[in-house]
């Protein structure tokens, strides 16, 4: 297998898919001619021509609601946010009609939404937030955070090939930042299923996107404590049988996420965690997550919001102690 940034494992799976299904489109800002915001599409548009790599009008709400139409009509669109603070723009469409769509009438709505989202470079409060439990409320929609090249190609594909609307949240930080072996074939990588990412003992961190790598350091710098580290990969579904077995494998948890703190998608795995393995525990669960806080555009600053190593190490040290 060959060695692929996390960029580059999405642009292949989005090639990839495009040659396997005529029906799949791309349509964002600046995707075409320019290659995108962060080059995934670069060379797309001489491969696949603009009925099908479409360079859309900064519009987000026409985007979302463009491609909701064409997936009704039995198009799959791809739609790109430039950033996924932007999705908030096309929120009515996403939520009120995409998402409730089969419900009301048993219509199908396949669209992907890429989202690149996370902190790490200093781009401030409105390019660097991680909106996932906004949209984990929300029945009919699913939501994947790949952390690995691997699963970011394979996420990729079994989001296009979904009959639900999905947001498919690819970490900034990771595009160019993380490499791995990744297959050159088509293949997907199943939605609602969480990936070990480190096996332990004595203290499971559940965690997705670019804190399973801080996470993994901070276990690293732990030589004593036995930690596993479970990649959740998808939050809405979210893998809940795959968190309580090893829950109560090691009967300490911590739950680490990059977005704020209060109603931040790791609250609902520390509840469902106290009602479904409270008697298996031996300590409460915990939180470590950004602050409630836009994000700050000083890179200082934002270093102190951003859940770091040191934070993780002192986090699981106390833990391990109660």
């Amino acid at each position: 297998m060959a060695e692929k940034t996390y960029l580059q494992a999405i642009s292949d799976g989005l090639r990839q898919e495009m040659h396997h299904d005529r029906r799949v489109f791309l349509i964002g800002e600046d995707i075409g001619v320019y290659g995108g915001a962060f080059k995934v599409t670069a060379g797309f548009l001489e491969e696949f021509g603009p009925w099908r790599v479409i360079d859309a009008p900064l519009a987000e709400t026409a985007i979302v609601g463009g491609a909701t139409g064409a997936a009704m009509s039995g198009l799959r669109p791809v739609a790109e946010m430039q950033f996924a603070d932007f999705i908030s723009c096309a929120y009515d469409h996403l939520v009120t009609i995409a998402a409730k769509q089969h419900w009301r009438a048993g219509t199908p709505v396949p669209i992907t939404i890429r989202l690149p989202s996370g902190g790490g470079f200093s781009g401030g409060p409105f390019h660097s937030q991680n909106p996932e439990s906004t949209f984990a409320h929300f029945p009919g929609l699913k939501c994947v955070c790949p952390a690995t090249p691997e699963d970011a190609k394979g996420l990729i594909v079994a989001a296009i090939e979904d009959p639900n609307p999905v947001l498919y949240f690819e970490h900034k930080h990771l595009y160019r930042r993380i490499k791995g072996e990744v297959p050159e074939e088509r293949y997907t990588t199943p939605i609602g299923k969480a990936r070990l990412h480190r096996q332990g003992d004595e203290i499971t961190v559940v965690t997705w996107g670019a804190m399973v790598y801080t996470a993994d350091e901070a276990a690293k710098q732990l030589g004593d404590l036995s930690v596993e580290i479970l990649d959740l990969r998808t939050i809405l579904p979210w893998d809940k049988e795959a968190v309580l077995a090893s829950v109560r494998k090691t009967s300490k948890v911590m739950v680490l996420h990059e977005d704020t703190h209060t109603g931040g998608f790791g609250a609902e795995i520390a509840a469902t965690i106290a009602e479904e393995a409270f008697e298996d525990l031996d300590a409460p669960p915990r939180r470590l997550t950004a602050p409630d806080s836009p994000v700050p555009f000083s890179p200082v600053l934002e270093h102190a919001f951003l859940p770091q190593v040191a934070d993780v190490v002192a986090a699981l040290r106390e833990l391990a102690q109660y």
